[in-house]
């Protein structure tokens, strides 16, 4: 870890606290100019560091600037973002995130980037990412599961991810089948999730899961202002971004723990904004209305046809039917 690293990681555990520039030199043995220069090189990048005589050096508690010590000082998981990679700009979270996971990265390595310039969306859509506004992250994952639990793990990705947003905002989400999180009829967070099929094993490889939530947008493209919010046009305030991230890890280790007993699947029903009502389901170019009438254990869509007869469906794109298609 670098010599900023150790000092940041210090601030950060004493946020909001003055800590001395002695203290710091003797922990980690160094000198004190070599805090008061990197102590300088984090202002410099951003940070808001404080210093008071006979006290010290103070990392202010509205930093929000994203650091793997910010994150870390959150965080309870085992191994979800033990290890991380974080960017100012990347083209995709998940490009880079299923990378690495072909070449072994480990479970729980997670990509974190304040912009992509590429994100990725369901049926080859592209999710709006603008610079430092929102919360992109793509975790891998290395299941001992059937192919069959592939939308399942993006099912519980999705209740993990409302609680997290629950749980640091005070905003109630609902779930909109199947990787979309909704705020007061809007859409506020999509997950992507990629997996690679191990052939000899007859099971999953690895998964990559990507997630990205509207945090501090104020401002959507045209064609985005009808549908999307944020957490800051909900609640008329933004949260931190680093604690924001480490609670959906730590929810999401917790709730991946249960997937095959499928502890996640009552939440996920209780939060479906779908369940009872009409909808259009379309699949490749064929939509048709039909009634939802719930979900199975495993995430898959439950319906009544046109025809009366019941159905599970396992892919395809929902909307209400008063929606446009997009």
């Amino acid at each position: 870890m670098a010599l900023r690293d150790k000092v940041l990681e210090i601030l950060e555990e004493n946020r909001g606290k003055s800590v001395s520039g002695n203290k710091i030199a003797v922990s980690l043995g160094m000198t004190r100019s070599a805090v008061w220069k990197a102590v300088k090189q984090l202002r410099e990048e951003g940070y808001t560091i404080s210093a008071v005589t006979n006290r010290g050096y103070c990392l202010t508690s509205d930093n929000d600037i994203l650091s793997e010590p910010s994150i870390l000082s959150h965080l309870t998981t085992r191994e979800l973002g033990r290890k991380m990679d974080i960017f100012k700009s990347i083209d995709s979270t998940n490009n880079f995130a299923k990378s690495l996971a072909q070449l072994g990265a480990v479970n729980g390595h997670c990509i974190i980037a304040e912009q992509q310039t590429d994100g990725k969306g369901r049926q080859g859509k592209k999710f709006h990412s603008p610079n430092n506004q929102g919360v992109y992250i793509s975790v891998i994952i290395r299941p001992h599961l059937s192919v069959d639990y592939a939308l399942t793990i993006t099912s519980c990705a999705a209740v993990a991810v409302a609680e997290a947003i629950e749980k640091v905002s005070g905003l109630k989400c609902g779930i909109k089948w199947v990787n979309d999180i909704y705020a007061n009829g809007k859409k506020l967070c999509g997950i992507l999730t990629e997996a690679a099929i191990n052939i000899e094993q007859g099971g999953l490889d690895y998964a990559v899961i990507g997630i990205g939530i509207n945090v501090g947008n104020t401002v959507f493209p045209k064609e985005l202002e009808s549908i999307a919010t944020s957490i800051k046009a909900e609640t008329g305030s933004s949260v931190s971004h680093s604690l924001l991230i480490a609670e959906i890890l730590n929810n999401l280790e917790k709730r991946l723990d249960g997937i095959i007993s499928h502890d996640f699947i009552g939440e996920y029903r209780e939060r479906s904004i779908l369940t009872g009502k009409t909808i259009v389901i379309t699949q490749g170019d064929i939509s048709r209305t039909v009634k939802c009438t719930g979900f199975d254990d495993f995430g898959k869509l439950l319906i009544i046809n046109e025809n009366g007869d019941e159905e599970k469906i396992s892919g395809g794109t929902v909307r209400f039917p008063e929606e446009q298609a997009l």
